[in-house]
Formats: structure tokens, C-alpha cells, sequence
């Protein structure tokens, strides 16, 4: 076989030229193919910790902070509120936090809360996943003359106390669940992570 006529610098330009080219190709289907595989910025979001300021939140305010879809109810309660807990243990229907699946170890207590204050709620009613309002004033209401403050289902008439345990005649069966939290630090507050199970 003879050469004459070929040029192999020509020839060995021509096939690194098309080896380079070919490598950018398979990196360039590659790439987004690998990164189809990372969860998206909305997935991310959906799982991940939420933060709160609970510094403004003043004794018997709410403040209300997205995690996962759902609305959590980050709750200010008043010395009184904390008070009337303890005794409405015979109105309601799960007073001892029996269903262990509604909160964590920590919150398994009166208050079902890691501090007494400060109430850490799902705002979706155990029911049928209405979002319960809040009613924080000791007053007689049209549902309930003897309200102490807490949550009221406007869906379908569930009530609830200001630890989210459920009363007694209310069609939901449950008591809200509390989410995993813990606190970066007094005023800020993590719901999704907390320290027993990071």
C-alpha cells in the first residue's frame, strides 16, 4: 500500500479532532442525564428544614410557616394558656398522647412541646386535612361556651386545644401531629431536623 499523496499530519488532526469532538458530545449527553437524577429545587424545597423567627412572636400570637405543603402553626402561648392545659385532660380524647405516631419522644408531655411556651402544630386537621383556625382567646365561642383558646376546624366542627389534642365530640380522631423541631438558638427555630434523629 503506498502513502503518496496522504498527508499524516492532516490525518492525525482529523482524528483528534473528531476523538475531542466526540468526547465534548458524550460529556454533553452525560451531564444532563447524571443531573436528571438530583432532585429538583422544588423536591428540595419540599423536604427540607424549615427556619423561624420566633423573636416578634409575642404571648398568644401564631406564626404560621410552610414545610413540606403543609402549614405549621408556631404558637406564643400565654402562662394562662400553658395553666389551663393540664386540666382539660377529661374533655378530650387522646389527653396522654397514646398515638406516639402524633409527636416525638420530646414532645410527649402536657404541652407537647420541647418548651412549654412555644407550641409546634401541623395545621391540618387529623380529619379531613382542613386547616384549622386559631382561636386563642378565653372567651365562650359559638362552638364551645367554655373555650380556653386553641383550634377550631371550620370543615367540619373538630376542636382542638392549644397543644393540638383533640376534644372530645369532634369527628377528627387524632391530635394534630407535632413535626420534628429543635432551636438553632432562643429566638430561631428549625422545624424538620431536631437533635434525636439528625
Amino acid at each position: 500500500m503506498s502513502n503518496d499523496g496522504v498527508n499524516n499530519g492532516r490525518r492525525r488532526f482529523l482524528i483528534a479532532t473528531t476523538a475531542v469532538g466526540g468526547g465534548v458530545g458524550a460529556v454533553g449527553v452525560a451531564v444532563p442525564f447524571v443531573k436528571s437524577w438530583a432532585p429538583n429545587e422544588k423536591a428540595k424545597a419540599a423536604g427540607a428544614p424549615a427556619k423561624a423567627d420566633i423573636s416578634k412572636v409575642e404571648p398568644g400570637a401564631m406564626i404560621t410557616v410552610a414545610w413540606r405543603g403543609k402549614p405549621v402553626y408556631i404558637v406564643n402561648r400565654t402562662d394562662e394558656s400553658v395553666g389551663f392545659l393540664e386540666g382539660l385532660a377529661d374533655s378530650l380524647k387522646d389527653p396522654n398522647n397514646e398515638d406516639k405516631g402524633q409527636q416525638p419522644v420530646y414532645a410527649d408531655n402536657v404541652q407537647r412541646s420541647r418548651k412549654p411556651e412555644i407550641a409546634v402544630i401541623e395545621g391540618v386537621c387529623t380529619h379531613l386535612g382542613c386547616a384549622p383556625k386559631f382561636y386563642p382567646e378565653v372567651k365562650p365561642e359559638p362552638f364551645d361556651d367554655n373555650w380556653k383558646g386553641g383550634f377550631f376546624c371550620p370543615c367540619h366542627g373538630s376542636r382542638f386545644d392549644l397543644a393540638g389534642r383533640v376534644f372530645q365530640g369532634s369527628p377528627a380522631a387524632k391530635n394534630l401531629a407535632v413535626p420534628p423541631h429543635s432551636y438553632l438558638d432562643e429566638n430561631t427555630l428549625i422545624i424538620g431536623v431536631d437533635e434525636e434523629n439528625s
